[in-house]
């Protein structure tokens, strides 16, 4: 469980750099690296990007408070946190990907099975 709650933190620390890469890709390092009092709309990629950080970041607490829950409390169903952990870290990587490439419906799709995953590892608190 430690590993996919670990990777789960590293993959949105992955999304939200990746978001500002898109920035600098588009700005140059001295701007970006400076105060950025004045910067571009977003481009496409990076506005899809920080979305989906921000959809990220909404996800992120119920998936480490469950996860460490289910790390803490005796008489959890850890095989099937874990599982449901693993689903939601896998999910949320397709999910990222197809958010920046902008695939329709699918993305919801995948938005899905990583909420069935938040899912499972509620059931095995529970």
């Amino acid at each position: 469980m430690v590993f996919w709650i670990l990777a789960g933190l590293a993959l949105y620390l992955m999304n939200v750099f990746g978001a500002g890469s898109f920035l600098m890709l588009r700005v140059g390092p001295t701007a970006y690296m400076g105060p950025r009092d004045s910067l571009p709309e977003p481009g496409k990629f990076h506005a899809r990007a920080l979305k989906s950080a921000k959809n990220f970041s909404e996800s992120l607490p119920v998936f480490v408070v469950l996860g460490l829950l289910a790390l803490i409390l005796g008489g959890v169903d850890l095989e099937l946190a874990e599982q449901g952990a693993m689903l939601f870290v896998l999910a949320r990587l397709a999910y990222i990907a197809a958010y920046v490439a902008g695939v329709p419906y699918i993305r919801s799709v995948i938005f899905t099975a990583g909420f069935v995953g938040l899912g499972m590892m509620a059931f095995a608190v529970i």
